[in-house]
This record gives C-alpha cells, sequence and structure tokens, in this order.
C-alpha cells in the first residue's frame, strides 16, 4: 500500500521520503477518512486524491518537535503541543510501524537540520583566522557536521531495532501460551525487525561514503571561494572605474560641448549614461535651467513591442532596442494663443466654438451638494476606531491553515471594495469633459493622459487595502445629476481576481476596464503588477485611446511606515477614429534616493502617426499636471520648443481631518453611503464592510469569515457536481457567468474581454434582480 523508506541523500530537494494512502480523523461524524499522505523535508502534508498534490493541500504538520506516539496497533498520533493534532490510522501494523519509523528518521533529520544551522550562524559570526587557517577549519568543521550527522542517523536506528527487539522477545515469551495466533505476530515483528535492520544498513552504507567523499567535496568547495573572492575583487575595481567615468561624464555634461550621437539608442556599445548629444543652440542650453523644460528618453523601436494599450515596468523584462532623447524648451517669444504649432492652430479655428459650447464641463465633488434618497450627502465617514492590532493573535489563527483561507483581519482594510477604489479614478471626470470639446486628437490625447495620471493621487496617502469582492458582487455610481458621470462593476472572476468596469459621461465620453493583477512580494516592499486594460472612447469624433496601468509598489511591508510609489512606462494608443496612431508615452519616475529629480514625477510627449511629437505633458502624479503644445522641433525631432504649460489637472486638498476617517478624499466618503433600489449584490449591502465602517470590528471580522466561508462552500458545491458529472460520463455543469458583463471579443480585435451588455440601468429602471446571485 505504501511506498518504502527512501535513505537519506537518495532523493534531490522537494522529492517525497514516503507516500501512501492512510486514514485520517475527521470529525464524528465523518469518523476516519481516506486520504494521501506525503512526508518530505520534515513535513507531512495530506491531500485527497493524487491530483490534489498539483494545486491544493489539505493540511501539513511540522515534525520539529512533534510527538509521534502509537495508540492501538493501526493508529497513531502526531502532535505539535496543542495547536495541531493528527490522528492516523494504518491497514495493519506492519504499515503502521514502517509509517512510525519513516516518521521517527524525518523528524530527527529535521532537528539535526535545524542544530546545523545554529552552528553555522555562530561559525560566520565569530572571529575569522587568515590564510590556510581559515580553509582548513572550514574543511574540519564540515566533515565533523557530517560525520556527526551520520552517527545521529545510526544511533537512531539502533533505538528503534533496539525497541523493535524487545517486542519480539515479549512476543516470543507469549508463544508458549494460547491462542494460536502469536505465530502471526512473531512474523509481524520479525518483518519490523528487518525493516530497521535494512535502515541501519543503509545508513551505515551512507556514512561510509560520506566520509571518503567528504575531503574531495570540501576541497573543491574551498578552490570555488577562492576563485569566487577573486572576481568580486575584479568587480569592485571595475565598479570604481564606472564610478570615476561618470563623475568625470557629468561634469562634462554641465558644460557646452561638441560632438558624439543624437539619438541616444539604447543598443550601443557604451552605457546610456556615457551618451554624448549634439551642441545645442545657446539659447537652448540656457532654458535647459528653466524648470519648465526638460528632457524625455522616448522609445522609437521596441524589440519586444508593447501590445496596444498597454503598459509595463521597465523591471518587468520590457527590452528597448532604440531609444531617442528630446529635450522640451518652452518657446517664451511665442504667443500664448499658439497651440499645438502650426497644424494644431490650423484646427482650432472659431467654428469648433459652437461644438465646445455645447459640451459641459461639470464640476468638481467638492463643487456640488448632491442629494441621495432626498438628503444631502454625507461629507465623511465615522471616524477610524483606535484598535490595538495584536500580530501574535492574528499568526495563531493562521497555523496550519492553507494559505488561500488564511482570514486577513479588517485591520488592515479601509471600509470600502475594489469596485469603489476603482471607481474613485473618475474622481476628475471634468478631465474627459473638457477633453471632449477638442477635435484635434492630439491635444484630446493630451488630457486623457492627464487624467490617467490623476486616478493616482490618493495612492500617496492610503496604503490601507479594500476589501476584495466576492464573486458577483457589483457596484453601481450614479452621479448623473451632479457630476455627470455613471459607472457599474462587477466582480467577474475570483481566480484570478478580475472586476470589469465601465462608466458613461453626459459629455459624450465612454470608458471601461478590466482590472486584474499579480504580485510580487519581495521581503521589504510588494509589488502590484496590473494585468487588465482600459479605454476611453468619445462618441461624437470616434476617437478611442487604449492603456494599461503601471506598477505600484508598497514599501516598508514589514517595518517602518508604508508609502507607495508608482513607477514604469505607460502607453496610450489611439484605436480608431481621427485619433488612430497617435501615441502617448508616459513615464513615471521611480523613486530614488540619488535622483536629481523631483519625486512622483511624470513626464510625457504625445506623438502624431509620423512619429512628431505634438504636445509635452509633465507634472506629479499626487498635486498635477500640465501640457503644452509644441511648437516647433529640430529636423531630427530631438530638441522641441514648446508654448505655454496650462494645468489640465490639478488635485483637489482632501478634506482637513481625513487623516481621522481612512484618509478619504470627499467622493471617497459619499461611495459607501446607503442608497435604495441598488442591486442586492452591491458593495453597500456587504455587511462586514459595514459593520467595519460603524467601528464594529470585532463584529466585522466575524461576518467577514462567514462571507468567505459560505463563497469557498459555494465552489466546493460546484466542484461537487463536476465532479458527479464526469463519473457518469456527462458534461460538467455550467460555471456562474457575470451579469452585467459578457466575455466577448471587441470589435477588430482578437483578444476576449468582459464587456459591457447594457442591461443594469434598464433592470434598475424595473427593479428586476433576478439575475442577481445570493452572496451576502
Amino acid at each position: 500500500m505504501s511506498d518504502v523508506i527512501v535513505p537519506k541523500g537518495q532523493p534531490v530537494p522537494g522529492d517525497p521520503e514516503k507516500k501512501g494512502w492512510l486514514f485520517k480523523w475527521t470529525n464524528y461524524l465523518k469518523g476516519y477518512q481516506r486520504r494521501w499522505f506525503v512526508l518530505s523535508n520534515g513535513l507531512l502534508s495530506y491531500y485527497r486524491n493524487q491530483a490534489e498534490m498539483a494545486h491544493t493541500c489539505r493540511g501539513t504538520i511540522s515534525l520539529l518537535g512533534a510527538l509521534i506516539h502509537t495508540a492501538d496497533s493501526c493508529t497513531f498520533v502526531i502532535s505539535n503541543g496543542g495547536t495541531q493534532t493528527f490522528h492516523i490510522r494504518a491497514h495493519d501494523e506492519v504499515e503502521r510501524q514502517s509509517w512510525v519509523t519513516a516518521l521517527e528518521l524525518a523528524k530527527a533529520k529535521a532537528i539535526r537540520a535545524q542544530e546545523s544551522d545554529d552552528d553555522e550562524d555562530q561559525m560566520s559570526s565569530g572571529p575569522v583566522a587568515g590564510g590556510g587557517t581559515e580553509g582548513e577549519g572550514e574543511d574540519a568543521g564540515g566533515i565533523a557536521r557530517e560525520l556527526a550527522a551520520r552517527f545521529h542517523d545510526l544511533r537512531t536506528c539502533s533505538e528503534l531495532v533496539a525497541r523493535h527487539g524487545a517486542a519480539l522477545q515479549r512476543s516470543l515469551v507469549d508463544l508458549e501460551i494460547p491462542p494460536t495466533d502469536t505465530t502471526k505476530q512473531v512474523s509481524e515483528r520479525a518483518t519490523l525487525f528487518r525493516i530497521s535492520c535494512n535502515a541501519m544498513m543503509n545508513a551505515c552504507s551512507e556514512f561510509m561514503s560520506a566520509a571518503a567523499a567528504s575531503s574531495a567535496r570540501m576541497s573543491r568547495a574551498l578552490q570555488h571561494e577562492r576563485e569566487q573572492k577573486m572576481r568580486l575583487q575584479e568587480v569592485v575595481e571595475q565598479l570604481a572605474r564606472q564610478h570615476d567615468n561618470l563623475e568625470k561624464t557629468v561634469t562634462a555634461r554641465s558644460t557646452p560641448h561638441t560632438g558624439g550621437n543624437g539619438t541616444g539608442q539604447g543598443n550601443d556599445t557604451e552605457d546610456e549614461d556615457h551618451e554624448f548629444f549634439d551642441a545645442m543652440e545657446e539659447e537652448v542650453s540656457s532654458a535647459m535651467e528653466d524648470k519648465t523644460s526638460f528632457v524625455i528618453k522616448v522609445p522609437v523601436n521596441r524589440k519586444n513591442k508593447v501590445k496596444s494599450g498597454e503598459s509595463s515596468d521597465e523591471s518587468e523584462g520590457e527590452t528597448v532596442t532604440e531609444t531617442q532623447q528630446v529635450i522640451f524648451v518652452e518657446d517664451k517669444e511665442r504667443p500664448e494663443n499658439t497651440m499645438g504649432g502650426a497644424e494644431a492652430a490650423a484646427v482650432s479655428k472659431p467654428a469648433d466654438n459652437k461644438e465646445e459650447q455645447d459640451i459641459k464641463v461639470w464640476p468638481h465633488v467638492s463643487q456640488v451638494t448632491g442629494a441621495v434618497d432626498g438628503h444631502v450627502r454625507r461629507t465623511c465617514v465615522p471616524d477610524k476606531p483606535n484598535y490595538p492590532l495584536s500580530l501574535w493573535s492574528i499568526m495563531k489563527n493562521c497555523i496550519g491553515k492553507e494559505l488561500s483561507k488564511i482570514p486577513i483581519p479588517v485591520n488592515f482594510s479601509e471600509p470600502l471594495s475594489m469596485l469603489q477604489r476603482l471607481t474613485e479614478d473618475y474622481e476628475y471626470s471634468s478631465i474627459l469633459d473638457q477633453a471632449a470639446k477638442f477635435s484635434d486628437p492630439a491635444q484630446q490625447l493630451a488630457y486623457v493622459a492627464a487624467f490617467t495620471v490623476s486616478s493616482y493621487a490618493t495612492t500617496a496617502c492610503r496604503t490601507t487595502k479594500p476589501f476584495n469582492p466576492l464573486l458577483g458582487e457589483t457596484y453601481e455610481c450614479d452621479r448623473m445629476t451632479d457630476l455627470g458621470w455613471r459607472s457599474i462593476s462587477e466582480q467577474v472572476s475570483h481566480h484570478p481576481p478580475m472586476v470589469a468596469q465601465f462608466c458613461e459621461g453626459v459629455a459624450g465620453w465612454q470608458c471601461w476596464q478590466e482590472f486584474t493583477m499579480t504580485t510580487k512580494f519581495r521581503g521589504k516592499y510588494l509589488q502590484v503588477v496590473p494585468q487588465g486594460g482600459a479605454f476611453a472612447q468619445f462618441t461624437s469624433s470616434g476617437n478611442k485611446y487604449t492603456w494599461r496601468k503601471v506598477t505600484t509598489t508598497v514599501h516598508n511591508i514589514i517595518v517602518g511606515k508604508l508609502w507607495v510609489d508608482n513607477h514604469g512606462d505607460m502607453d496610450i494608443v489611439g484605436e480608431s477614429g481621427p485619433a488612430t496612431g497617435y501615441v502617448a508615452h508616459l513615464k513615471y519616475l521611480p523613486y530614488g534616493y540619488f535622483s536629481k529629480d523631483t519625486q512622483r514625477k511624470v513626464t510625457g510627449v504625445i506623438k502624431d502617426p509620423q512619429g512628431v511629437p505634438r504636445y509635452v505633458l509633465q507634472g506629479h502624479w499626487d498635486s498635477r499636471v500640465e501640457v503644452a503644445p509644441v511648437t516647433s522641433a529640430s529636423p531630427d525631432n530631438t530638441v522641441c520648443k514648446t508654448g505655454k504649460f496650462t494645468v489640465a489637472w490639478q488635485r483637489v486638498p482632501a478634506p482637513p481631518d481625513s487623516d481621522k476617517w481612512y484618509n478619504f478624499t470627499l467622493l471617497a466618503a459619499q461611495l459607501n453611503e446607503p442608497e435604495a433600489g441598488v442591486a442586492p449584490t452591491d458593495s453597500r449591502q456587504r455587511p462586514d464592510q459595514r459593520l467595519m465602517e460603524e467601528g464594529l470590528w470585532d463584529e466585522a471580522n466575524a461576518e467577514k469569515l462567514r462571507l468567505e466561508e459560505k463563497q469557498r462552500a459555494a465552489r466546493r458545491e460546484l466542484e461537487a457536481e463536476a465532479e458527479s458529472a464526469a463519473a457518469r460520463g456527462l458534461p460538467p455543469p455550467a460555471p456562474p457567468t457575470p451579469a452585467w458583463f459578457t466575455r466577448q471579443a471587441a470589435p477588430g480585435q482578437p483578444h476576449l474581454r468582459h464587456l459591457y451588455n447594457n442591461r443594469y440601468w434598464e433592470c434598475k429602471r424595473r427593479a428586476d434582480w433576478t439575475a442577481c446571485p445570493d452572496i451576502f
């Protein structure tokens, strides 16, 4: 039934030392249930079947410090001090003892490995001798530890043999007394004795081979360390030379110089910090001292070209084979009313004034007094209570649980869901209203770029996480009467988590996004890399622009005060209408201790289909963004003069006491306000989120656990139905589908997306919520 014991040293790291079917006690209703057990690396894990080993572990217990004892002839118990206890039953006594022997050996290995790590830490922190003494000490110490480990194996096996020998002697004594089945017992004892002897022989063999191989292995390791030391010395010397060259380069760049290459290609042999550029005119050189003049490195050719509308962080492997260094300086002698050069001036005729007058630019939420259900909307939420956070109580509840099933307490959250958090992107929707008035695609794209930057305005001070939406959870925000837009969002997938959102404005624009992400935990910081796409479309002109959000990094995850940085490249691409071929390249500069640029800075350039810069953008993603037209450019587009910079977006200061209520903005404070007539799956109806907002955090934690377990129970029921259908040869039942979004390909696009089906607002008008699942 179960595999034989694999001697120590034979399996590669990660291979199981023993595995097989056993029976585990579950509860008084189900009793013992058959489970697949795997013993590996000092951990005993179990699964419902062998197929689950690839994705789901039902439970794991560490043998380090665990107590292993037998309850009867077929049952044994493993306990790690009260937090976890496994009651396990084998088919017979021989199999039980085989597992107990393997567990005892694995426990001894785990204890020995921990002691070895402690010894190595002490040796590394102790005084270091010089020259050959150091190598000889490491050699002798390594051999001694290896031989001591093998001797510990022999001693463990010897104790097991002595124990089984005593049991065998007792069985021989019982031969003189009935019953007659004693002979079978003696045979089983003899089998156990042979198993222990075989284990001892394997350990002895390993002892001899380890003693013979230690000397050669340590010699090779010592030689390798010496070579590594030489390489490190060479690297340090090379870094010193590069540092000296960089200082000389910076000094040379601070004064006008001639010669070099003006394109700054990324595939040159010289490092990009050693690139040289053509001498600028005297007026341009002096203008570089002005804060309105700056340099942007614009990609003109990519080896792995980014799909339209996508953005990526440079650290994620995006390869730029050719870039162009573009210098922008403000042309202060040019009239301020010239926008976008001669071509833009031609399209900015009085004929467009009528069109611009027909479109209303709606005010910011701080400038209106909206109403909901007959009363004025609230301007704040209840203050955040000062609950002490006990990390020990949280960790204690996580022991022995699967990572995906660990409940995250509301102490780390804010009383908003991810659906509501994404709705905050439209706080500065007036930028899109303004963009809808422009007929020039370049100018319109510049304001769309400013709108994408404004969505990060609150991330600088909002370090708490929103609630993860349940599958099928929705959120509507209808602010047509006071802000000029309305949106609907839905959690369309749970694994991986994915949100689909659609928003439309009175000014004639529509926005859609499909938000999903991957996270990378690096110890000191956590990176959130968005994977979904987004677009903005203007109905009157047919212009459509697509993009993907940049990477967000949360620093000081373990120790220190949390702070957030947004960084990476974003390409906003025109896909349809007169804007086809226009591209806005934005650069979110990462935080750097030694950077000469101000932190949280954003720069960008808007180029027409011919690659000519038309508009330029600069600012900071937490405060404001300015745009200016490009009035003239050099023949190779490396030096451009711009018109007057105008403010496209400026952040409205948060309420003075917002630090008491989660640093919410005025719009964020109104998102979770109760409202009649919304769908039963709306985030406003979520009980744990409502309890947290009201300051009842203990009740919110309990309710959150109930909702998550209800969602898991629904998923288990669906999996059981699928297994049952597969056993009968029937097709599996259809999984839950979104109610307000349909997964299909957009016109002219090959990829499937969750697109809005235009049904929500009609169903709300009729109060028809039959399509909504029961999730709360």
